[in-house]
């Protein structure tokens, strides 16, 4: 694959009466390779394993961050990544993104006054990309209050996380991997996986800033820990209701009680502990008594993978 350029004139890439629908694409180029090994008997085997690849974000001439992803989506990432970390302001326009797959570099373009922001400023990282300007940011956003906008249906909750689980994905073809899907009430908007849980979620506040979405009217569900990072980054998207099929950290929950983010975690069929903003649940659809919540469509569909979404 060679390079590749998103020019965004006037209204961004997707201001349209329904946004664009992404899910992943688990037989695409590059993301899995074919590793041979052998079982408990010594038997020969052969699995799909994710492939990581650094990518490197520039905002114009300044490098900022090197992470290790599964390469797709670059634009999505690189821009959710620099308005997650408030490099980029909500006020700030992206005027166009290059992504050279070659040299595993994408290049944000935007105003000079915003590159100005950052001019001479060089940070580095690997992983996830996250915590690099954590201290910075968190002062930020823990100033930051949600209003008492959005509400979740457990009928809804329970009608997505079902469906997820059936979509096809890198998760259920490899595993070592994590997933964050952007609802509207029981619709799946976009569905993003990547290495790091923080990769993924930066995928989907790209995905908001060119689709034009406001987080009032959204919810997230992911498959990673409910830590600070994780909830400073929904408060900064302004996704009042974040959903994980794993646990919580005790920063996180302190954090999301102090900027009124509701917080879901260990939901698995009918079964899900709210720690904070329960008032944003509608229980319009009792749990089924008895209801299995071992997740059995993931694990059939996720075979000998043997892997939890939850850990990272």
């Amino acid at each position: 694959m060679g390079a590749l350029h998103y020019v965004f004139h006037g209204c961004s890439i997707a201001q349209m009466d329904k946004p664009e629908k992404i899910l992943p694409d688990p037989q695409a180029a590059g993301l899995t390779e074919q590793v041979v090994g052998e079982d408990q008997n010594a038997s020969k085997v052969t699995l799909p394993i994710v492939v990581e690849k650094p990518l490197t974000v520039f905002l114009g001439d300044t490098e900022i961050v090197t992470a290790m992803t599964i390469g797709d989506h670059p634009e999505y990432l690189a821009e959710g990544y620099l308005r997650n970390q408030r490099i980029l302001l909500p006020s700030d326009r992206v005027e166009a993104i290059d992504y050279d797959a070659t040299l595993g570099v994408v290049v944000v373009r935007v105003s000079d006054i915003a590159e100005a922001r950052v001019a001479g400023r060089r940070i580095r990282t690997s992983g996830c990309a996250e915590g690099t300007m954590f201290e910075s940011f968190m002062q930020e956003m823990e100033k930051v209050r949600l209003d008492d906008s959005g509400t979740l249906r457990t009928s809804d909750l329970y009608s997505l996380t079902s469906a997820v689980q059936k979509i096809p994905s890198l998760y259920l073809a490899a595993g070592a991997i994590h997933g964050c899907v952007l609802a509207r009430g029981a619709e799946v908007l976009a569905f993003f996986e990547d290495v790091g849980r923080h990769n993924a979620v930066d995928k989907v506040c790209g995905y908001m800033a060119r689709q034009d979405l406001l987080g009032g009217g959204v919810w997230l569900y992911t498959t990673g820990r409910l830590t600070s990072e994780m909830v400073l980054k929904a408060v900064n998207m302004g996704v009042p209701i974040v959903v994980s099929r794993s646990g919580f950290t005790a920063a996180g929950v302190v954090l999301a009680r102090r900027a009124n983010l509701t917080l879901i975690g260990r939901a698995r069929g009918h079964r899900f502990t709210v720690l904070s903003g329960g008032a944003r649940i509608i229980r319009d659809q009792e749990a089924r008594q008895g209801q299995d919540t071992s997740d059995k469509q993931g694990e059939k569909q996720g075979g000998k993978q043997g892997e939890s979404q939850g850990n990272d």
